[in-house]
């Protein structure tokens, strides 16, 4: 199979070659499941250039079938029916890992998407459409009018489109005798997905000229799988194309070298437009020419199908604890608008797995359910599983509603078995409403932490919450921007004990107000009023009273001058600012427990905020001063670097930090922060924390690097130890993921975690993948070394194989689309 590529000619005309070691892993790979040859995943396929001449797969065998290995005559029946076991196109399910975030449904992952398809296949009404327009170097018309045609003759008839040598056109029969080399076209399907083409050496058709039999013929469908056969046969106005003694593939072949990497020999396939479909009938499994495996029947999806009932490619998982194992996902498909998919997991006597998972699309949103079942070694004679659900629907007014269920029997399941890392499950509902000026939302549920019961038992479970904004520019002299906010929270405890217990409710509303005037030299001045009121419910603590109030404004006034320079063609940005800030001074630690504000960021984002705490319960206080100045260079060859200095001054120390943190003292730490970027794709971003002897109590690095052939991503925290905020030990961490392009067709990627203050890895993972334009092959390796109670370390190994041709798919990064060859 030929195509010409959308890479510079040089490398087009490149003749790219498998590595024999990957080859010889193929041929051990394919002997050992020859049963899940052709099982596919369907990712959306973008397909490759049209076909040229030139490259064709090797000649069909004789009619006698002497070039078939006898074991398919010997192969009994093995009950897959009348169309054998059906292979279908949809995405895997190792690829659709489940997230417990423990926030809401916003999470919810893609769902099936109905497919919007109609497969013309013409058929004029009775008197329409029915002259042929005949263009040819040779025009005859003989008594028996019959029309001979020679030489580059072309025919348009029906959209289709005929190039032949010769065609003899019998005017009472309306049938058509053709000598090639022929190619039978429809010119409207040029470039899409339902493009067809054949080609032959020979052939008689019917005067719709869809049906008939042509011989010699090579099939090519949505330009990516090519069967070659000895003979054709077109019926049901082109709807069946039946192929007889052939080969399919849709691996490069060349004259040099004519032996594919994979290939299908068949008795007969016949390929059904209408559904999309391909039948086999005894099918034999070849790779490098030998067999490697048969079966009676095979049902598989045409290279432009998505959904299809049938079984999925097989995954191959070998984890410590479960040994070698296999996954097996059947896929059923229940109209354009839900599916099944049940997954059998057996490993070496160590787990038996029953996985389902049912999307459902409807009309105003989507649904999907996940679970699973597993008998294991790993805790014997217990039944374990998970569940999740998820749906999201838009109602009228701009509403959505959103629904959420996540649970498991124990955290380490979730780990066993590769489905998420989250150790908090949130299972409950949502509503929500953004409009350009206000905002609802409103959300109840339940939280369930994987940890320990008796984390179940003091960390709120059941939390209410609900919020509504609006924002609006007053007339006249006051101007500005204003905004209004009510909230209202809830939080419960299952333990009936006295303060670990202790349950909470609040009622809060806020109004701000900010207007911003251009003073004279440039000066941008600002005013800014902000009053907060709350209420609260405070139950199960015999340490604060059942109900508090509060009122809490909030003053500022802010100046920035913003100074631009032009050297040449690089642009200067110099904006020093001041911001004052005056609430009064106060400390609710004896009458209100802080339950959410525990964990405090100071960065160049909240530098100039009122209130830098992240939620109600706790607020700054007092007379202090928010100082920075930011630095930015805009260079024309496509980079920048912004650099921001900052620092936070007070009159008294604000109690409400404990004197600990960045915050604590009366003078903060000073914030330093640099942002890079380039047109290369290099971003990096460094914030730090120090005070005035340049101890650093946090740093936080950040690197990015998006370019064709190559993903960075990692970054590396540090943070001094903090008991306020649960942090006895100093953190070191790194995290980096990395994708790189190693060579035409492979692709490598790597993942790690390593933790400095421990001196030992949290996790670390790497991936190799080859892939061409008729073979992928992915595999992964990835250890986890954390411990405690209930989760060990374990080392999981993962190998998947998908074959090009069956299937929409996708070309990933790295793929090797090689369509020529190399005249």
């Amino acid at each position: 199979m030929a195509a010409a590529g959308n890479a510079p000619a040089g490398k087009a005309a490149m003749r790219a070659r498998y590595p024999r070691w990957l080859e010889a892993a193929a041929i051990v790979v394919f002997a050992g499941l020859p049963l899940t040859a052709a099982a596919q995943q369907s990712t959306p396929y973008v397909a490759p250039p049209p076909v040229e001449s030139g490259s064709t797969l090797p000649a069909a065998p004789a009619n006698d079938g002497s070039a078939f290995d006898p074991i398919i005559d010997l192969l009994p029946d093995l009950g897959f029916g009348r169309g054998g076991p059906a292979l279908a196109p949809t995405e895997s399910p190792a690829r659709d890992r489940r997230v417990g975030d423990g926030t809401d449904a916003a999470s919810l992952t893609r769902a099936v998407r109905p497919p919007v398809r109609s497969l013309d296949i013409s058929r004029p009404a009775p008197g329409e459409g029915r002259a042929a327009t005949i263009l040819a170097d040779n025009l005859s018309l003989d008594a028996g009018r019959s029309v001979v045609a020679s030489g580059g003759v072309v025919v348009w008839y029906q959209g289709a489109r005929l190039v032949a040598s010769e065609v003899i056109y019998n005017g009472e029969t309306g049938a058509m005798r053709i000598i090639g080399p022929i190619h039978l076209t429809q010119p409207a399907r040029t470039g899409t997905e339902n493009e067809t083409i054949l080609v032959a050496e020979a052939a008689d058709l019917d005067p719709n000229m869809q049906d008939g039999i042509l011989r010699g013929a090579r099939l090519i469908l949505a330009r990516e799988l090519q069967m070659a056969a000895k003979q054709v046969r077109r019926s049901d106005e082109g709807r069946f194309t039946t192929l007889d003694q052939v080969v399919a593939s849709s691996c490069q072949i060349c004259s040099s070298n004519p032996t594919p990497l994979w290939e299908i020999r068949a008795r007969h396939i016949t390929h059904d437009a209408l559904k999309r479909t391909l039948h086999f009938d005894q099918p034999q499994f070849r790779a490098f020419g030998y067999p490697v495996g048969a079966l009676p029947a095979l049902t598989a999806p045409d290279p432009t199908v998505e959904r299809m009932t049938g079984f999925l490619r097989p995954l191959v998982r070998t984890t410590s604890q479960l040994g070698f194992g296999m996954k097996f996902p059947y896929f059923v498909t229940l109209g354009d608008h839900a599916d099944v998919t049940v997954t059998p997991y057996l490993s070496a006597n160590r787990t038996s797995t029953l996985e389902l998972r049912y999307r459902q699309a409807f009309t105003n949103g989507a649904m999907e359910l996940n679970g699973a079942l597993s008998r294991d070694d790993i805790d014997p004679g217990t039944t374990r599983g998970y569940f999740f659900g998820a749906a999201q629907f838009q109602l009228p007014r701009g509403y959505r509603l959103g629904v959420q269920i996540q649970t498991a029997t124990d955290r380490s399941y979730l780990l066993d078995y590769d489905i998420t890392d989250a150790d908090r499950l949130w299972s409950g509902i949502m509503l929500d409403r953004v409009m350009r000026d206000r905002l609802v939302f409103a959300r109840i549920g339940n939280y369930e932490s994987l940890r320990s019961d008796e984390i179940n038992s003091t960390a709120p479970s059941q939390v209410a919450d609900a919020i509504w904004m609006r924002r609006w520019r007053p007339g006249g002299m006051i101007g500005g921007e204003a905004g209004l906010e009510w909230s209202m929270h809830a939080h419960r405890r299952t333990s009936d004990a006295d303060v670990i217990g202790r349950d909470m409710a609040r009622g809060s509303v806020s109004f701000d107000w900010r207007r911003s005037e251009i003073l004279p030299y440039g000066v941008v001045g600002a005013l800014q009023t902000q009053i907060d009121a709350d209420v609260y419910r405070i139950s199960q603590d015999s340490e604060f009273d059942d109900w508090f109030t509060r009122i809490d404004p909030i003053f500022a006034g802010e100046l920035r001058w913003p100074l631009i320079r032009a050297a040449g063609a690089v642009t200067h940005i110099l904006e020093p600012v001041l911001q004052v800030v005056w609430s009064p001074e106060h400390d609710w630690s004896d009458e209100l427990p802080n339950e959410d504000s525990q964990l405090i960021e100071f960065d160049e984002g909240n530098l100039f905020s009122l209130d830098r705490f992240p939620g109600w319960d706790e607020r700054e206080s007092g007379l202090r001063a928010n100082l920075g100045m930011t630095w930015t260079r805009i260079d024309p060859t496509g980079w920048s670097l912004a650099l921001t200095a900052g620092r936070v001054l007070r009159s008294n120390r604000d109690t409400a930090f404990d004197g600990t943190g960045p915050l604590g003292a009366k003078h903060s730490d000073w914030l330093l922060a640099a942002h890079y970027s380039d047109s290369d794709g290099l971003a990096i971003a460094n914030r730090s924390l120090f005070d005035d002897s340049f101890s650093i109590s946090r740093n936080e690095l950040r690197l990015g690097w998006l370019k064709p052939g190559l993903e960075v991503s990692a970054g590396h925290l540090w943070m001094d130890s903090d008991p306020r905020e649960g942090r006895d030990k100093d953190v070191s961490e790194l995290t980096a993921t990395a994708g790189w392009q190693i060579t035409d067709g492979w692709w490598a990627s790597t993942e790690t975690r390593y933790d400095f203050t421990a001196e030992r890895a949290q996790k670390a993972a790497v991936g190799l993948e080859y892939r061409n334009e008729c073979l992928t092959l992915e595999m992964g390796l990835e250890r986890r070394f954390t411990s405690s109670v209930d989760v060990k370390p374990e080392t999981t190994f993962d190998l998947g194989i998908r074959l090009g041709g069956f299937g929409k798919q996708k070309d990933r990064p790295g793929t090797v689309a090689r369509r020529a060859c190399l005249r």
